[in-house]
């Protein structure tokens, strides 16, 4: 079964707790909450804080995605924060291999994010160590951008990889994922949908309707 792990990155502050009650309620079963430092990126946005709050109103997987830099320094406090799973960039920190040692000794998963400007081949070798693997199908730094198709090839690639060397980390897919599109990742071996403007601009009576048809 794929999971659906909407993005509220677009999502304004003073409505944020009742936009992931509405999507818990519906069947989302992560809630995707981007971190931008202004560094990584070029924007900024959620931070630790807002984990805490939407950690205590949901108890959905909170699937959390650090675009910073640098990394280390910060994985303690996205950690007490209540997230689930971290997936940074390996590029924005030099001590990649230690920062994942340290979330898997956590009760977090570790992940990784792969830019679109990025081979899979530069982190192979960090694959047999990661629970999750997300492939970016925009470039990284703002919500509503087109999708890069080009990019699923990556994905089809982690699939294989997995499959050949039997590791055990999940696919997910994030950027300008909709309803056509959504298709060509799921046949190529994804996992995890991160979806974030086709979902959100509905109106929450929409979101259970919209969710389900996403799997």
């Amino acid at each position: 079964m794929i999971k659906i792990s909407p993005s509220i990155l677009n999502v304004k502050e003073n409505d944020l707790e009742n936009k992931v009650k509405s999507l818990d309620n519906a069947g989302a079963d992560y809630i995707h909450i981007d971190v931008m430092d202004g560094k990584y990126v070029e924007n900024t946005s959620f931070g630790v804080d807002t984990i805490k709050k939407v950690r205590k109103v949901t108890s959905k997987i909170l699937d959390v995605h650090l675009m910073v830099r640098p990394v280390q320094q910060y994985i303690d406090d996205y950690i007490k924060a209540g997230s689930d799973i971290i997936s940074f960039h390996p590029e924005a920190d030099k001590n990649t291999v230690d920062i994942i040692k340290h979330l898997n000794k956590s009760k977090v998963s570790s992940g990784i994010a792969i830019h679109p400007e990025i081979n899979i081949e530069k982190f192979e070798d960090l694959l047999p160590l990661v629970k999750q693997v997300i492939v970016m199908t925009v470039i990284p730094g703002f919500g509503g951008q087109k999708f890069m198709k080009e990019q699923v090839s990556k994905i089809n690639q982690l699939h294989q990889i997995r499959k050949n060397k039997s590791y055990n980390y999940k696919i997910e897919v994030d950027g300008g994922i909709n309803n056509t599109n959504k298709d060509y990742c799921i046949d190529n071996g994804v996992d995890i949908l991160a979806v974030g403007s086709y979902l959100l601009s509905k109106d929450k009576t929409e979101y259970k309707n919209t969710i389900n048809s996403l799997r």
